[in-house]
């Protein structure tokens, strides 16, 4: 039982640290407005993956797991709205970090962010194939451990914003900052895209 807990502990450990596009938006969110503002995107990042999980493995959501038509409606539609945060990240307001007033994604857009990340469908997906074979308890402690461990790795990421945005000389470096975390965006939605 403890290899299985381990091996369930390092594919999730991957794939939470893995850059996408959660990541993505979480660096620029610390790097924007500080450290303890980005917490309610990774919160909700993380507990929107581990509802995903659940539901899945629950079977809740085996139609759309099944039916590749409505994969690629899921993957188009969270093309759209990443493509919406890299306009809003590359249009934001070049505030230091932790600056007041600096409006960043919340809790509601991180858990949608993972329910629209077609990575996170195919993490849970093969996750659950490779860990969860119909019972209770797996399934458990397999949502256990994504909820924990994308806690910890999309928190890595804001950690990693909050330290680049404290070190940037002042807007112009935050605003190319900016453009940089919206074109990383962008090209996660394409590299999404490619078949």
């Amino acid at each position: 039982m403890l290899s299985l807990w381990l091996a369930m502990l390092a594919f999730t450990l991957v794939g939470s640290v893995a850059p996408g596009p959660v990541c993505v938006v979480t660096v620029s969110s610390a790097a924007r407005a500080g450290l303890l503002r980005a917490m309610p995107y990774v919160f909700g990042a993380s507990f929107g993956y581990a509802l995903l999980v659940l539901l899945l493995g629950l079977g809740l959501l085996g139609s759309l797991a099944q039916s590749p038509a409505l994969l690629d409606v899921l993957a188009w539609v969270g093309a759209a709205y990443l493509l919406y945060l890299a306009w809003r990240i590359a249009s934001a307001e070049p505030g230091l970090s932790g600056a007041a007033g600096v409006t960043i994604p919340g809790f509601w857009a991180g858990a949608l962010a993972q329910w629209l990340n077609p990575k996170a469908w195919l993490f849970s997906l093969s996750g659950l194939g490779m860990f969860v074979s119909n019972q209770a308890q797996p399934l458990a402690i397999f949502c256990i451990l994504s909820l924990v461990v994308c806690l910890f790795g999309v928190g890595c990421w804001a950690v990693l914003g909050h330290l680049l945005g404290g070190r940037l000389p002042g807007t112009r470096a935050m605003r190319v900052f900016n453009l940089l975390m919206a074109l990383l965006l962008v090209l996660s939605v394409v590299l999404i895209l490619l078949p």
